[in-house]
């Protein structure tokens, strides 16, 4: 096809379009083979300085969603599988379900599948987080920007270039009905004379974050951490399934001067102290449920990474 093209006017023949070679030597694979390299050379940082490293990290013949077959360096090494994300997309759900039905035909199994990407799309990482695998681990770790920046690798100022993701440790309970009033019911005003029945109020709910759920590489198992490092965290009261729309924002690591505080003085709005004091806390406001009967909890550390939890408030 390129020997038919017409010569444009004023164009020299050797000037002509031609197809690019480099193109056939980037794209998913190389870049692929890139990340590959580089989990090996630095492993995945864990909580408190662990890591999880690697004595081997290959390409897995014979499968799309699964990028790479993986041994971990300890005494007992274990089988790990890694799928990548996209390279300027989230993960998705769909990944994630290919990628573990490639996995399950596995033998022997995985001790360990790991699902690593720059972002991960709400409910895919709400899948990663929920799966019971018998035996199997499921984890999520950040990959560095620098990664799919040419420029950048080279003048990254640390190699820690995977972080492993905690999950949220939230509970979902009940609100306390409002104490009472004299002369009243459920806590409730008392009504004008003549005026109609007011229909009951609605249950109110409040969220409260105890913290993360690590990952320890020493043990292999799954620990509970506290809410020193949580940097800030959000709530969406409604959650659709789809995105994240923050009802109520907290920080709790903020001093006096920092958050709501600081953006109260930059507005020179006047805002409640009271509640000032709350949003630097990790237990919600009340609020009622919305029309998808669920809630969508939204962490970030102090480094930076965001984790996901989702909570069903139907069978509540």
């Amino acid at each position: 096809e390129w020997e038919d093209q017409q010569t444009l006017p004023g164009v020299a023949d050797d000037d002509r379009l031609q197809p690019d070679a480099s193109i056939a030597r980037e794209g998913e694979t190389l870049r692929q083979a890139e990340w590959r390299q580089e989990l090996l050379k630095t492993g995945i940082r864990a909580k408190a300085g662990e890591k999880i490293e690697f004595v081997r990290v290959e390409p897995l013949g014979g499968t799309r969603w699964l990028s790479a077959d993986a041994e971990t360096k300890e005494d007992k090494p274990r089988r790990t599988v890694i799928s990548f994300g996209p390279e300027f997309a989230p993960l998705e759900q769909r990944q994630v379900a290919a990628a573990l039905e490639e996995a399950y035909t596995l033998v022997p199994k995985p001790a360990l599948v790991i699902f690593a990407s720059l972002q991960f799309d709400p409910e895919a990482s709400k899948d990663i987080d929920e799966t019971n695998w018998p035996g199997v681990t499921l984890l999520k770790a950040q990959m560095n920007g620098d990664l799919v920046t040419d420029d950048l690798k080279k003048k990254r100022s640390s190699n820690e270039s995977f972080w492993l993701i905690g999950q949220p440790d939230v509970e979902v309970r009940k609100a306390r009905p409002p104490k009472p009033v004299a002369g009243s019911k459920r806590g409730q005003p008392i009504p004008p004379s003549g005026s109609r029945k007011s229909e009951p109020e609605q249950a109110k709910y409040v969220v409260e974050v105890h913290g993360f759920d690590y990952y320890n590489p020493k043990t292999g198992k799954v620990e509970s951490g506290g809410t020193g490092n949580i940097a800030l965290w959000m709530l969406d009261t409604d959650y659709d399934g789809r995105s994240v729309y923050a009802h109520q924002v907290f920080f709790p690591m903020s001093g006096a001067k920092d958050g709501w505080s600081r953006l109260a003085k930059n507005l020179k709005a006047e805002i409640d102290p009271d509640l000032i004091e709350q949003y630097r806390g990790t237990v919600s406001l009340p609020f009622e449920p919305g029309k998808h009967g669920r809630v969508a909890v939204k962490i970030v550390d102090d480094r930076g990474i965001e984790s996901l939890r989702v909570v069903e408030l139907n069978s509540r």
